[in-house]
């Protein structure tokens, strides 16, 4: 297992790289004048020679690419033009929000298209069966950005006043917040920018944060500000899970061996968890992971419907302003998650079937 892991890890850097070379010279590609895309339309052609320059920006693409790949290696993923900051600043505090989102969204897609699936499939051919696979229909077939704008009117609107009263936006009530855990911790981060990102990433993940240093006030309120978002943007991959599980377990009914565990007289609760659900997830456990691509897709409407900032406005709003060193980093951040997912996946199915062996 180990040399398979690492072969999978050599074999995932010309990946990135290639990911990183296409959207670097992607971005330079956009039609329009980044210059005046980031300083405004009145700037001087004399000043955005000088932006240009300062930049890089009037090199062959070849060139800047080589010039940024050997300040990558050296961990400068330089300053944002659109906010002059560091990039890795911008990346802790956003990426964090869209994790955060993203890990809520698949543990509600798991939880409930997973027992929805293995419902739909016990009880096949009937009622429920039809209730559950309409309920995943209907649920994939919703738009993520009307069933937000949906969820947040009927909860924040028609239900105030209500204990089923759920926050539209943000992620804390205002007048709440969360200090950072090097400051919890007494943790010195002076001159230690690797302490300080891990530190400052886990410290934007406010559950995570308020969890650990026991701040149960504004855990419940994080909680309740993650729901709508995390049920709106979970829904159309709890729907996909749902009806995978159902198929993939029919079939795996089926099959000899599981005739065989009923004709010894087991009963049908016990031939479906104990003896075929495991086979019936290799599948699903498939679909789990690509669905964090959907998970991707759908956080830009989500963050813009609920007023988080995280990755996905933030890209989204980096391309329209040709912020080209944040669009970089973003894309070659999530382009990694993608890999290391896959690779958990592949890992999974020798867990999940014994069969398969990873050489």
């Amino acid at each position: 297992m180990t040399s398979y892991i690492i072969r999978r890890l050599l074999l995932a850097i010309p990946v990135l790289l290639g990911i990183l070379f296409v959207t670097f010279a992607m971005a330079r590609m956009l039609p329009g004048d980044p210059c005046r895309a980031v300083l405004g339309e009145h700037a001087t052609d004399q000043i955005c020679d000088a932006f240009m320059e300062r930049h890089g920006l009037n090199k062959p693409i070849p060139t800047q690419f080589a010039i940024y790949l050997n300040e990558v290696t050296h961990g400068d993923f330089g300053d944002s033009l659109r906010f002059q900051r560091p990039v890795t600043e911008l990346l802790s505090e956003r990426l964090p929000v869209t994790v955060e989102l993203a890990v809520y969204a698949l543990t509600f897609a798991v939880i409930v298209g997973i027992p929805l699936g293995i419902i739909s499939a016990y009880w096949r051919n009937s009622a429920v069966d039809v209730g559950t696979m309409l309920l995943a229909n209907t649920g994939v077939s919703m738009p993520v950005f009307w069933l937000g704008l949906m969820m947040a009117y009927t909860f924040a609107v028609l239900l105030k006043d209500t204990p089923f009263w759920l926050p539209p936006s943000g992620r804390m009530t205002s007048g709440m917040s969360l200090a950072p855990l090097y400051e919890v911790w007494n943790v010195s981060v002076e001159g230690k920018e690797g302490l300080y990102s891990v530190l400052a990433f886990f410290s934007n993940v406010n559950t995570f944060n308020a969890l650990v240093t026991g701040s149960w006030p504004e855990l419940w309120d994080a909680i309740k500000h993650l729901i709508l978002p995390a049920t709106a943007v979970g829904t159309i991959p709890m729907s996909i899970i749902a009806r995978m599980t159902r198929s993939s377990l029919l079939e795996v009914l089926g099959l000899d061996y599981v005739r065989t565990a009923r004709a010894k007289g087991l009963r049908e609760t016990a031939v479906v968890l104990n003896h075929a659900l495991r086979n019936a997830l290799l599948p699903v456990v498939t679909i789990v992971g690509l669905q964090l691509g959907a998970l991707m897709g759908g956080a830009v409407l989500t963050e813009t419907i609920f007023g988080l900032t995280g990755v996905g406005k933030t890209l989204f709003d980096s391309i329209t302003s040709r912020d080209y060193v944040v669009v970089q980093v973003f894309t070659l951040v999530i382009a990694i998650g993608f890999v290391a997912l896959n690779m958990i996946i592949d890992l999974s199915y020798a867990f999940l079937d014994p069969r398969i062996r990873l050489e």
